[in-house]
């Protein structure tokens, strides 16, 4: 795995990019220039063009081609570690991650932790994805705890309040050195979510300011993070707003499809344009794309993702086990809508019998293998961006 530079180069490179996005933030938006005036036929001459080479193959194509199903459903698996039998699990399941929440690192040294997911590693086939939510502030599931940190990592807000994206981008680099450490190679982070009513939901969580500074605060983020061999995660697509908490239920958002585009897909658009990996969709139902599913399960809300926003990249649903889902659509079914509205990734799942169901679905052929083959590789060409797969 690629491990974090020496400071004294990363953080001028991020700066320098900083730059670049202040300085030409806008111009990507405007058309490009009219070409000159071609020669005149007296004058002008034919270049000779040499035949175009095929790219040198990356073996991805080939090693998907080389997958059972099974082996193939369970890479789009991102499930909640399990425990003790997690090596078995994942090798049985080919899952393509594991994510782990704050009780599993409270009890735990730095020591262990790096040692038993060095271990679980060891045991696949195809490295995994270790995934962990450390936005800083009131979501920081390691830093917490003092024996990884002697002060939890600052929300953004309050990074940014003292110290702009300066400091946010060095709290970035610090964190991925922390996670590289224990051995986490994603953060599902930033959150790219709008909000400046401390009375949201998400407020806390956010930048807590304008779609443009938003959208500087992921870019900065984004960058920081390029080359760190952590990932980075664009959440929550399409824009939480001032919607309740789906973690307790069903929410419904009726905002207008123009205050989407004008304000909370600008902070996804700078994230996308920086190179993030992936992003996460939200259980919300946003009722200007998709009135009847949660956009996590809306075919719509992943069409206007992709080539509204043009995301080619790695597409994961919020958690499926929290009530957002689970008053809407039992597991199982959860499963198969998640893979049929186009998401790669199925986050916190119940594995042992959601992979099961999308088998029996693809063997139906409710589900189509281009689809699971797309989703596949667009996960290792991730993981192989990341120095996951070599």
């Amino acid at each position: 795995m690629k491990t974090v530079g020496l400071k004294k180069w990363i953080i001028p490179a991020v700066f320098a990019l900083l730059c670049l996005f202040a300085a030409c933030g806008q111009a990507a938006e405007e058309p490009l220039a009219q070409a000159e005036e071609p020669l005149t036929t007296q004058t002008q001459q034919q270049p000779v063009r040499e035949p175009i080479a095929e790219a040198p193959s990356d073996g991805i194509k080939e090693k998907i081609a080389g997958m059972t199903p099974e082996q193939k459903v369970g890479q789009m698996f991102l499930a909640h570690w399990p425990g003790e039998k997690a090596e078995e699990l994942a090798a049985e399941y080919h899952l393509g991650g594991y994510v782990f929440f704050a009780d599993y690192f409270e009890n735990r040294t730095p020591e262990q932790v790096k040692e038993e997911l060095t271990a679980c590693q060891a045991a696949q086939n195809i490295p995994m994805l270790m995934a962990v939510d450390e936005e800083g502030g009131g979501v920081t599931r390691i830093s917490q705890y003092p024996q990884y940190r002697q002060q939890p990592f600052a929300s953004p807000q309050r990074l940014y309040n003292n110290g702009g994206l300066q400091r946010v981008a060095q709290d970035t680099i610090e964190k991925c050195e922390l996670l590289n450490g224990l051995g986490i190679n994603l953060n599902l982070a930033p959150v790219c979510d709008i909000s400046q009513n401390p009375g949201d939901y998400i407020y806390y969580r956010t930048l807590g300011r304008d779609e443009k500074d938003t959208r500087a605060y992921v870019a900065c983020v984004v960058a920081a993070m390029k080359g760190s061999g952590v990932g980075c995660t664009l959440k929550h697509f399409p824009g939480y707003g001032g919607n309740a908490d789906t973690h307790t239920g069903v929410v419904m958002d009726n905002r207008s499809k123009e205050q989407f585009r004008q304000r909370d897909f600008e902070p996804f658009v700078g994230g996308i344009r920086a190179g993030a990996g992936s992003v996460m969709v939200s259980h919300n139902i946003a009722a200007c794309m998709d009135g009847q599913n949660p956009a996590s399960l809306s075919p719509e809300v992943h069409r206007v993702l992709r080539e509204e926003l043009e995301f080619d990249g790695v597409i994961i649903t919020d958690d499926l086990t929290m009530e957002g889902i689970r008053q809407f659509i039992p597991d199982k079914e959860a499963a198969v809508a998640a893979v049929l509205a186009g998401n790669d990734l199925l986050c916190c799942s119940s594995f042992e019998s959601q992979i099961p169901a999308v088998l029996e679905a693809l063997e139906k052929g409710e589900i189509d293998m281009e689809t699971i083959d797309a989703a596949v590789e667009r996960i290792l060409r991730w993981k192989m961006e990341l120095g996951l797969i070599a």
